[in-house]
């Protein structure tokens, strides 16, 4: 088998650790406002986008509530397999791939660190569980068409989610038909099969 190349490494850890950290940055930063933890909005485009505060104990919008050890076990299995599958078993041989799940790993990160409770919050006064560590995800981005049409709130993890997910059927997509199973062995630049 071929050997991955040293520069997939840096094409993986860039926007895996550069996503993480700022996800982390931006969370830590607006969950450190007094006025949006009282349960302000800060609107940045009025009645459209905004800045909100809400925690998820659960995964995408907001399924699965309660289960939060659930979502962080398969968040450890999936930062354990995806650098195993990129570098153990060769994967990495395709850039697009590569990248893709670079973005993947920071949205798992990000996310992961919320759900150990490594934020060091507490659930507020007014909460049935007031002063109990908190292990939920932080989101913060308000996005709504109008007050009966809001997207659930998110946060940068949720969204390198998203966008490693997009290249990756964007990726699977472009390859054409047999040429997945192959991909492994060859490169592959973005826009191009594998």
């Amino acid at each position: 088998m071929e050997r991955v190349p040293p520069a997939r490494y840096v094409l993986f850890a860039v926007p895996a650790m550069a996503g993480c950290a700022t996800d982390l940055a931006t969370k830590a930063w607006f969950f450190s406002s007094p006025a949006l933890r009282a349960g302000e909005i800060l609107w940045l485009w009025t009645g459209h986008v905004g800045i909100q505060l809400s925690w998820n104990e659960g995964a995408l919008f907001g399924m699965g509530q309660g289960r939060v050890w659930l979502f962080a076990v398969l968040s450890v299995a999936a930062a354990v397999a995806i650098p195993v599958w990129l570098f153990w078993f060769g994967a990495a041989r395709d850039r697009w791939l590569t990248f893709a799940l670079g973005c993947v790993m920071a949205g798992v990160l990000g996310n992961l660190y919320d759900r150990l409770g490594l934020h060091g919050d507490a659930w507020p006064p007014s909460h049935p569980r007031a002063g109990e560590p908190i292990y939920a995800v932080r989101d913060w981005i308000l996005w709504q068409a109008n007050d009966q049409w809001r997207w659930p709130n998110f946060n940068l993890a949720d969204s390198l989610l998203v966008v490693g997910a997009a290249l990756l059927l964007l990726h699977a997509l472009r390859q054409p038909t047999g040429a997945q199973n192959e991909s492994v062995g060859r490169e592959s630049t973005p826009g191009t099969p594998a």
